[in-house]
């Protein structure tokens, strides 16, 4: 018996100890704590939905395995100093994790201590994008950072052509950080922030003096694109300022970040119609049956509006709720210690050592971060980098009172105006064609996309460089006996014509560039234009060349331009002998040839047959050639007998129409336009000669011969003037000029002597030059293309520029007009040739065939010696070739008929 109660009291006692053991491993309770400012919307919405995630993970015991999870909120009241010691009071609790704090300031802050404990620390509204993970690896985002949100933004930018902005912000980490990254995303896409307007921190704003200081200045600036990236209360402030301030009218674009959407959704007293027109952006979260239900269930029982951070409140309990459960189903413990380090710290106030380190977060952690579920936000995962899978956001525009969504923006699609998760499952195509919005209801009430700029209401006007020349005045010189700012020329004419056309003003006044002795230094006027100093753009006959463009931005071409050969020249239509040149030496020989190939041919095919082709020799002579030349007046082909000579004669007919009729081309042009003689053959030929080159002072041919085409900078010569021109070429001191075609045109519109020769070598043209990035060049670029459309851009040009003193002008003829050569004909002469050729074969063919059967009674008379009889029967067949053809059927008759009378006669006398 004794036994039997001594084993019961150990199983007691073993059974007490697997009790503990338990306990220690599934405790009671899990406490997860909470910091937020429970008087602000973002505190109030995170406290109900923690609530009600608490009740739903809480209302299955077997979820976490009969414990139960407890949130436990430190309320912050907007107080960083309360919000640390929020922090350490969790850390004296056991608390497994923290969700917040609200703040990205505290974040930076509690970070450490949460890296300290090994304690995990989940915040969905501390969003800003330098909380790294390497640095603070206890800190997970749960909700897309804003680097995915000022990505959006600057995207949408950029769908609207914009390209400055304006920022304007809260000087606190969340807000500064999340401009930076604007600005980063800004500069990939060629845009830029022109102006960051810094507020106070968004808890100490009692009044709105800064915001009226800040938005007056903006009011006088250049970018009307507004992104206000701050907190509920300084956002409703400042546009209540702006609206006073007339800033909420036609031109003015505002693109407010989340917080707008946020207090809208909460339903929170705000005069929409105050902010028709502005775009605000909300987290996306796709739709399903589970975040329906959730907001009915918000709606019957809650006294704010839902909104985005009360979806990801829900989900960050859940998302801390499941790795627990992940944790302990593998078999983990959780359990605290002391801190070492805190331990040894002596203080009397604080007790440092009371803080606990979570034994097991880099467990809970590491589950956390594998955590893959649906939650009432989609789908709920991180990438290796701790990201948000899927971030996105909905496009919305407030109109009329109420809210209009014109699309979305996710990180795998860009902008379109279907839901992201419909692009999911294809390829990304971030093609700019591929991206789309809904139309917009901008301020003052117009769906017109505003331009995003203005001339600056600060009284100044734009200064325009122009160069003061010293030559070529008709492009830009300054008005006799005016002012230093008045300027005329064919550059300032377009330039003015195209300001007329824009929608808007340019108050500008030009500033002479140069001393006007000599030409300015064209590189000098564009680098002060990018500097920006001194000019804010450049207009006159400013080439657009590669080495500018990196430095501005140029509008189109208002003229084509590039750099041509002027050299001297003498004219060779005056020579008596002109009406040779059109062929070649070889091409006149080649066809005097075949005229007598051909006439030979037609002679041997026509000689026997054809009484025009016999006689005395001289007479054949001389009808061969008047035959065969006069074929080209088409006269002698019915006089051809036999069927081969008429196959060639056709032939050479073809050929002979051919040559002529190019000829006759050749002829003409050459007659007709100037042809013009110059050593000078073009740009290659004077690279290979040792003359020196003359350019025009100030001009970019210098460079452009020396680094391009290395020619030596001992053979260039500079040139002022069109007189200076003149003189060089005349004398010799250079034995041609290089420079632009608009400046070599009104030089030989004066001087006749003198021609292009080749042609342009480069392709360029001249353009007005404004800042990189300025919106203004593009406008002009747009009113260039008007004006040539229209037409006024030429007549603006045959005002200044078209003009001539020369009665045949040689500007636009290269000088050497191509001679026909051999080469250009062979196929006809080889087919003629050939034809000869197989016309010829056969009549001799022919010819033999006739001779052996018309002369073999001739061979049977005598046998003499085979050395004569083969000199006997050249000569007979040159005899018979030479005799008419009718005279040898003739003889043949005779020589038969004698044949058979006296085969008749021997007949009779033997039957006699």
């Amino acid at each position: 018996m004794n036994c039997v109660l001594l084993g019961f009291i150990v199983l007691g006692a073993f059974l007490g100890l697997l009790s503990e053991g338990a306990s220690t491993s599934r405790p009671r309770v899990i406490k997860v704590g909470a910091i937020f400012g429970l008087n602000t919307m973002y505190g109030h919405t995170a406290s109900l939905a923690f609530k009600a995630a608490e009740e739903d993970v809480n209302s299955d015991p077997s979820f976490l395995g009969g414990s139960k999870l407890r949130i436990m909120i430190s309320d912050a009241q907007r107080s960083g100093f309360l919000s640390i010691m929020g922090a350490l009071q969790f850390m004296e609790t056991d608390v497994v994790a923290i969700i917040g704090p609200q703040t990205s300031i505290m974040a930076h802050v509690l970070s450490h201590l949460a890296n300290e404990l090994t304690v995990p620390m989940l915040s969905f509204t501390a969003l800003d994008p330098t909380l790294s993970p390497l640095q603070f690896p206890f800190f997970v985002q749960t909700a897309p950072n804003d680097l995915f949100l000022m990505r959006a933004i600057a995207e949408m930018i950029t769908y609207y052509g914009w390209s400055d902005v304006v920022a304007l912000y809260n000087d606190d980490d969340n807000s500064r950080n999340g401009v930076t990254a604007l600005g980063d995303e800004l500069e990939e896409r060629r845009c830029k922030i022109s102006y960051k307007a810094v507020l106070p921190l968004d808890v100490v704003i009692t009044s709105p003096a800064e915001i009226i200081e800040e938005l007056t200045k903006i009011r006088g600036m250049e970018s009307r694109i507004i992104v206000v990236n701050t907190f509920p209360n300084t956002g409703k402030m400042i546009f209540e300022e702006a609206k006073k301030l007339g800033m909420m009218e036609k031109g003015y674009v505002w693109i407010a970040t989340t917080w707008l959407s946020s207090l809208v959704d909460s339903d929170f007293p705000l005069d929409l119609k105050s902010l028709n027109g502005v775009l605000t952006l909300r987290l996306h979260t796709p739709d399903s049956r589970k975040k329906r239900d959730f907001a009915a269930r918000w709606k019957k029982n809650k006294t704010i509006g839902l909104n985005v951070y009360g979806l990801y409140a829900y989900d960050t309990v859940w998302i801390i709720a499941q790795a627990v459960k992940s944790f302990l189903e593998a078999g983990g413990n959780l359990t605290f210690s002391h801190d070492a380090k805190l331990s040894n710290l002596k203080g009397e106030a604080l007790n440092l050592s009371a803080l606990s380190r979570f034994d097991e977060g880099p467990q809970l952690l590491d589950y956390i971060m594998r955590t893959k579920m649906s939650g009432l936000t989609g789908p709920v995962q991180f990438h290796r980098d701790r990201s948000m899978v899927q971030p996105s956001y909905d496009i919305i525009n407030v109109v009329d009172g109420g809210f209009r969504q014109i699309g979305y923006w996710s990180n795998h699609s860009g902008l379109s105006v279907l839901p992201p998760e419909s692009f999911y499952n294809k390829p990304s195509n971030r093609s700019s064609s591929n991206q789309h919005l809904n139309s917009v209801t901008w301020p003052g009430g117009t769906s017109v996309t505003p331009r995003g700029w203005v001339f600056p209401n600060n009284g100044k006007l734009l200064r325009i460089g122009v160069p003061n020349r010293a030559s070529f005045k008709d492009f830009v010189s300054r008005v006799n006996g005016s002012s230093s700012h008045i300027v005329q020329g064919y550059c300032i004419d377009v330039f003015e014509a195209a300001v007329k056309l824009l929608s808007y003003p340019v108050p500008h006044e030009f500033i002479f560039f140069g001393d006007g002795l000599q030409n300015p230094n064209y590189n000098d006027l564009v680098n002060k234009v990018a500097n920006g100093v001194d000019f804010d753009a450049a207009v006159g006959d400013i080439a657009i060349v590669t080495k500018r463009t990196r430095i501005v931005d140029y509008t189109q071409p208002y003229i084509e331009s590039g750099l041509v050969v002027v050299a001297p020249v003498t004219a060779l239509n005056e020579n008596p002998w002109a009406f040779l040149r059109p062929f070649t030496p070889p091409m006149w020989a080649v066809t005097a040839s075949f005229f007598m190939v051909v006439g030979a041919v037609i002679w041997i095919l026509e000689h026997r047959t054809n009484d025009e082709f016999r006689g005395p020799p001289r007479r054949q002579i001389i009808t061969i050639l008047w035959f065969t030349f006069s074929t080209m007046f088409f006269s002698h082909r019915e006089n051809t007998t036999s069927t081969l000579g008429r196959m060639v004669l056709l032939i050479w007919l073809f050929v002979v129409l051919i040559i002529t009729s190019s000829y006759t081309a050749s002829l003409t042009s050459m007659l007709t336009v100037q042809q013009l003689n110059s050593p000078i053959k073009g740009v290659d030929t004077l690279i290979s000669s040792s003359g020196r080159i003359g350019f025009q002072v100030g001009s970019f041919a210098e460079n452009y011969m020396i680094d391009e085409l290395n020619i030596a900078r001992s053979r260039l010569v500079a040139l002022g003037s069109p007189q200076e021109y003149a003189t060089a070429l005349q004398n010799g001191t250079v034995a041609a000029i290089v420079d632009e075609r608009p400046y070599v045109d009104l030089f030989l519109s004066d001087y006749c002597k003198f021609a292009i020769r080749g042609q342009e070598f480069t392709r360029c043209g001249w353009g007005f030059a404004f800042p990189r990035d300025s919106p203004l060049a593009v406008d002009m670029s747009t009113a260039i293309l008007g004006l040539s459309e229209t037409g006024e851009l030429q007549r603006i040009h045959d005002r200044w520029l078209s003009k001539s003193n020369c009665s045949s002008p040689h500007g636009s003829q290269s000088g050497d007009s191509e001679q026909l050569n051999v080469h250009s004909f062979w196929g006809m002469f080889l087919v003629c040739g050939i034809a000869c050729f197989v016309a010829l074969f056969i009549h001799f063919v022919k010819v033999v065939r006739n001779f052996i059967k018309h002369k073999p009674e001739e061979e049977e008379k005598d046998i003499p010696s085979p050395e004569s009889s083969r000199l006997k029967k050249l000569q007979t067949f040159l005899a018979y070739i030479d005799e008419k053809e009718e005279e040898s059927k003739r003889r043949f008759k005779r020589k038969r008929s004698s044949l058979s009378m006296n085969a008749n006669s021997s007949i009779s006398s033997r039957q006699i």
